[in-house]
């Protein structure tokens, strides 16, 4: 027979083609299995009626959303062979899908050993009076299921639930239908009473729940259905919800029907109560048996997807693993992994052991599962349409709910489980070289929320401009590659308190020719943003002239929220005189919109030792006065300024020094003014020349100085305005339409 790869889903040519009622059968022989048999007399005497609902009902608040968020993925993409592997990991991304798809079948796996177990406990009534021990049974009985499988395949195990189902009716009907344990016969229904030394509520809990897990069970069929779209929801959400009413039904007769001492020692105390005894073993073999056919069904085939997807390091390991036999795909080599490791946990011998070990394995499938319904919701992505929709606050509570679980029902075992995924995670991170599709569905989230905080802020912006205001930079430039310093200093500006947007300016036409252009230096823009830490956003604009260009990037709306209300220009002190004209006529031009103008003029210092920052206030700068201060204290926030000290030189007429030293000190006594009395210096100063001679004085050190400037100077001066000073370094020119207030 020939080996190929798992087909798709509804492929008339691969799989079974069953229907949606093996989804069915395998999900409620799963649910109805040994805990329900084994454990629920336990659960009742020992956390009482009232708690043995909470077990259900908190159970089933992480099933009942997993179940939801599962009928809605599987309702988007067409469900190949791997079951919830295959949705989680082409839904998360294959990477984590991976880590996820393993510790699924590392649930799946255990769980075969965990039923062939409790398949043994059924067999302890005959053993009555001597020593037994049920891996006598367990382990034998594994060994030829094994083979069975290998040997018959899924056909003859989905023929077999259809008896196990009949069988399991039949015992549950006889045990209804049964009468309290003679002796007991209360006159109120038991609510609250327990054994004398109850185990805790979350003990409980995690040995119970497993039995709420098996409404996936026929997910793992997935391959072998002929439409799962249809069939997974129905039969899932079916399963579920009968399962539920089940165990709320067996729970209340238990409480009514046997004292807790007696529900807590004896495991089979249902056979005790049903019409006829020997039927709730025989349904114990039988729904145990369907249940471990069920794992052993779905476990295969989930390592198989794994390594069709390459999802281990070892290649030859994913080549074997993903092999199939025949027309029909049967895993047999994930087969024989399987019931080698369920041989190793059966021999364990413990039901109660395993039983919190695949709680705490199913716990991290079902929060991932329901982690991907919510974050689908509101990514929002156009490839993202089920057609049957869960809620997302269902599956927000779902998740959030499981990882809670976890830490209760034990602490020790969510760490290991969460830091044994992360460790894999950045294992197959490396050897894959994927990050799948989890960036792009948080890259959805994150455009969602940033739209919708952004519509939210629109209203908001007039008074935040006038109130909250912080620089929201743009700046248009077509040296971007060849001037490293202005788009530096716009990413110490935009670092943690404004707002930076950097657009590379193209001369020309649109046309394909020149939107690839754009396009590439974007992406030349992006990288270099990456690997520097940038804040800032970029992008490229294709116009005919510069001033064109320039208008339509003022118009443009701000990465915040906010309009843009600042905007940068660059000149090198090595320009030529036609250059600086030019930038002149750009900054007046941009003057008409009534935005903060900086102007950075820069040269072969690169800023120095980032060191000194000096501040000159003249009697012109009065609505400039807290722009410029402002601006300098933003720098501070970089780290590549962090040992910086701000130094203010208030440089005024004589007779305007104490007005301005009192209104200084009155700013920093308020804490309107960020900064220290002893960092300021008045100076007097009579005339122009006399002023730039202090400057060149005091700052020709300096690793940057900050001046005002004015729209009426400019007309008059031009270019020789941003000239000036010409023994200072870096400079950067500063004007502000109003004054703001510095709160």
């Amino acid at each position: 027979m020939e080996t190929r790869a798992p087909n798709a889903a509804g492929d008339a040519h691969g799989g079974h083609g069953f229907g949606t009622l093996p989804v069915f059968l395998a999900g409620i022989s799963t649910i109805l299995g040994a805990i329900m048999f084994l454990r629920f007399g336990y659960a009742v005497g020992n956390v009482g009626l009232i708690g043995a609902l909470g077990v259900i009902v908190l159970g089933h608040l992480v099933t009942v959303p997993t179940a939801l968020a599962l009928a809605e993925i599987a309702t988007n993409r067409k469900v190949e062979g791997g079951g919830e592997y295959y949705i989680i990991s082409r839904s998360f991304g294959r990477t984590i899908g991976s880590v996820i798809g393993i510790s699924l079948y590392l649930s799946q796996a255990i769980s075969v050993a965990f039923y062939m177990i409790a398949f043994a406990e059924a067999f302890r009534p005959l053993g009555a009076g001597v020593a037994f021990d049920v891996r006598l049974i367990s382990i034998p009985a594994t060994v030829g299921l094994i083979i069975l499988m290998l040997t018959k395949g899924a056909a003859m195990g989905v023929r077999a639930l259809y008896v196990v189902v009949v069988v399991l009716a039949a015992s549950l009907i006889l045990f209804f239908l049964g009468k309290p344990v003679e002796g007991f016969s209360p006159t109120t229904l038991p609510l609250a009473t327990t054994v004398t030394d109850p185990d805790a509520f979350f003990i409980v809990f995690a040995i119970c729940f497993p039995a709420f897990t098996g409404m996936t069970a026929g997910v793992g069929l997935s391959g072998d259905l002929a439409n799962p779209r249809v069939s997974i929801p129905r039969g899932t959400m079916a399963a579920t919800l009968v399962g539920m009413v089940i165990y709320i039904f067996i729970v209340v007769k238990m409480a009514s029907s046997a004292p807790p001492e007696l529900l807590d020692s004896d495991p089979l105390v249902m056979s005790r109560i049903a019409l006829w005894g020997p039927i709730i073993p025989i349904g114990l073999a039988c729904a145990t048996l369907s249940s471990a056919i069920g794992s052993v069904l779905v476990a295969p085939r989930t390592l198989q997807a794994l390594g069709t997807d390459a999802s281990f390091p070892i290649r030859p390991m994913n080549r074997w693993v993903a092999s199939g036999l025949g027309e029909v795909n049967e895993p047999r080599n994930a087969t024989l992994v399987t019931g080698t490791l369920a041989l190793v946990i059966v021999a364990l011998g413990s039901v109660d052991f395993v039983a919190r070990l695949i709680s705490m394995f199913f716990m991290v499938t079902y929060g991932s599962l329901c982690a991907i319904s919510f974050l689908e919701h509101f990514a929002a992505r156009p490839s993202y349409r089920p057609s049957f929709r869960s809620r997302w606050y269902l599956s927000l509570f779902g998740a959030a709910l499981c990882v809670f679980m976890m830490f209760q029902m034990d602490p020790l075992f969510a760490f290991i489980a969460l830091l044994t995924m992360s460790g894999l995670y950045l294992l197959l991170s490396r050897t894959s070289g994927e990050r799948g599709d989890l960036a792009a569905m948080f890259e959805g989230v994150m455009t969602q929320l940033t739209r919708y905080l952004q519509i939210r802020l629109q209203p908001r912006r007039n008074r935040m401009a006038r109130d909250e205001w912080r620089p929201s930079i743009i700046m248009l430039s077509d040296e971007t590659f060849e001037r490293r310093a202005p788009l530096l200093f716009l990413r110490w500006l935009s670092h943690r308190h404004g707002f930076g947007t950097y657009i590379h300016y193209i001369k020309g036409h649109l046309d394909p020719e020149s939107l690839h252009q754009g396009e590439r230096a974007r992406m030349k823009l992006v990288k270099m943003a990456e690997q520097e830490g940038s804040a800032v956003y970029v992008d490229s604009m294709v116009s005919p002239s510069m001033i064109s260009a320039l208008a339509q990037s003022l118009q443009l709306p701000g990465v915040s929220g906010l309009s843009n209300n600042t905007v940068m220009f660059e000149l090198s002190e090595h320009d030529e005189v036609e250059k600086r004209g030019a930038i002149a006529e750009r900054v007046l031009f941009a003057g008409n919109t009534r935005k903060t103008l900086l102007v950075l003029r820069h040269g072969d210092n690169h800023f120095g030792a980032r060191r000194r920052i000096h501040v000159w206030l003249t009697w012109n700068d009065r609505s400039n006065a807290n722009s410029m201060i402002l601006l300098s204290y933003l720098l501070l926030d970089h780290p590549d300024w962090r040992r910086a000290e701000i130094s203010v030189f208030a440089a005024l007429p004589r007779e305007e020094v104490d007005e301005m030293r009192q209104g200084f000190k009155d700013l920093m006594r308020e804490g309107r003014l960020p900064v220290s009395e002893k960092n300021i210096r008045f100076l007097s100063v009579d005339d122009v020349d006399s002023y730039r001679r202090l400057v060149a004085r005091l700052s020709a050190d300096a690793d940057l100085v900050v001046l005002g400037f004015d729209l009426k100077a400019l007309r008059e001066r031009r270019e020789e305005m941003f000239t000036s000073h010409p023994a200072l370094n870096d400079v950067l020119f500063v004007h502000a339409p109003e004054q703001i207030r510095i709160e």
